[in-house]
């Protein structure tokens, strides 16, 4: 048997397309953000001439890596590929997950030495409004939650967000607040940054205030406030980010090969980091291997499952305190449900959006239309990021709304295509 172990070899890779919706209560929002996109799963399933079958999934429009090089594997061994990051996320997860279980171990054995067996994890949201936000907190608590990352966007009230997770959860909650570099410069973050730390001790960690690559900048703002800061590994030079001190963790994401050696120079460097490997139950499996290796893996994993309708396993990722335990079963360590993968099975999958408009509104009266549907990438992000509306001020609203029909929406639609319409209430 042993012999059969090192010498199976991938006989055949499955590619299986699936659509799998997201729970109704963020759908729209999702929507919204054209972030309803990240429903296209990709499952592969490769077998081995030893009888044992390997899982991966790749998200279609957000995974690190979507690649076709099923041909590359086939009468090759699981062990002598799974290092290959080029590989793309869903091919070498199930090469890692079928070379643990022709190992008999599971696959955090492969990766190095065990250092915890429950790995911190975050619950995570797109962007949306504070009374959205607000249930969702709940719903983090009652799965077993202790922290939510949050999108800070500067066209919804940021100071009201925080304030409603803080009131409906219990003390021990903590918020992490992302916010896609939209602070822009120092000047910008360090009032709004101080503002929220001083009103509400939950926030505990600021990701991407200001542009990762603005090295000086983050410098100085890390000066100015207590709240630590974290940007992706590798945004600048690994030396420069850590030799520099201008964050105090990082967001860690990629490959398997990647992440492991970012994770460890992080750890060299003694930095704290969050692993973000966003997908469905099988992506958070393959997060929670990685974080019972990896030593600085410390601050709360972010992966998304629990928005899925369906994690496409047999059970639940159980989350208690604010940890999940890393599967000690061979391979992954998890059983993928094929009734599920049947249910959800497309062709092709079919993303598209009615034609809607996204307003924003401030407490002045300003409106602000823009164009969203299938064909619309809406051009919110480029419109603040050049300082076309203020940044962070309270009492800001943002809405989708739905075509009626009418002549109205037809106009404002068309004129919201060409370029964002600004009107008064």
């Amino acid at each position: 048997m042993a012999a059969q172990t090192a010498t199976a070899k991938i006989t055949e890779v499955e590619r299986i397309l699936l659509v799998v919706p997201f729970v109704e209560r963020v759908q729209r929002e999702m929507e919204r953000a054209r972030i309803h996109r990240w429903s296209e799963v990709e499952v592969i399933r490769v077998q081995t001439d030893a009888g044992i079958v390997g899982y991966g999934e790749t998200l279609q429009n957000y995974t690190w890596g979507k690649v076709d090089l099923a041909e590359r594997v086939i009468g090759r061994s699981p062990f002598s590929l799974m290092w290959d990051d080029s590989l793309g996320a869903g091919l070498q997860m199930a090469l890692f997950d079928a070379a643990g279980k022709l190992a008999g171990v599971p696959v955090h054995h492969l990766l190095g030495k065990q250092v915890r067996q429950w790995c911190p994890i975050s619950f995570w949201d797109h962007d949306m409004a504070p009374e959205k936000y607000e249930i969702e907190a709940k719903k983090a608590v009652e799965l077993g939650y202790t922290s939510l990352k949050i999108k800070a966007r500067p066209w919804f009230d940021v100071y009201e967000t925080v304030k409603r997770i803080s009131a409906a959860t219990p003390d021990y909650f903590c918020i992490d607040a992302d916010w896609n570099d939209f602070l822009i410069n120092v000047s910008h973050a360090v009032p709004v940054l101080r503002q929220l730390e001083e009103e509400f001790p939950k926030i505990k960690i600021y990701e991407g205030p200001i542009r990762a690559d603005d090295v000086p900048g983050n410098k100085l703002l890390r000066s100015q406030i207590r709240t630590p800061t974290a940007h992706h590994y590798g945004s600048v030079p690994g030396r420069t980010a850590i030799g520099e001190g201008y964050c105090d963790g990082f967001v860690i994401g990629g490959g398997v090969a990647q992440v492991m050696a970012d994770g460890r120079a992080a750890g060299m460097a003694n930095m704290p980091f969050f692993l973000q490997l966003v997908g469905t139950g099988l992506t958070t499996t393959l997060a929670l291997h990685l974080g019972a290796v990896l030593s600085h893996a410390q601050w709360p994993a972010v992966t998304c499952h629990e928005l899925y309708q369906h994690n496409l396993l047999s059970e639940r990722i159980e989350v208690i305190g604010g940890h999940a335990h890393a599967p000690d079963a061979p391979g992954l360590g998890v059983t993928v449900d094929e009734a599920a993968l049947e249910k959800y099975r497309v062709d092709k999958a079919n993303l598209a959006l009615p034609r809607r408009l996204v307003k924003y509104s401030r407490a002045c009266g300003v409106n602000v239309y823009f164009a969203n549907d299938s064909h619309h990438t809406s051009e919110m992000w480029n419109y603040f990021s050049l300082g076309n509306q203020p940044l962070y001020e309270r009492g800001v609203r943002t809405e989708l709304v739905d075509d009626d029909g009418s002549p109205a929406f037809a106009d404002l639609y068309t004129r919201a295509s060409v370029a964002p319409v600004l009107s008064r209430a």
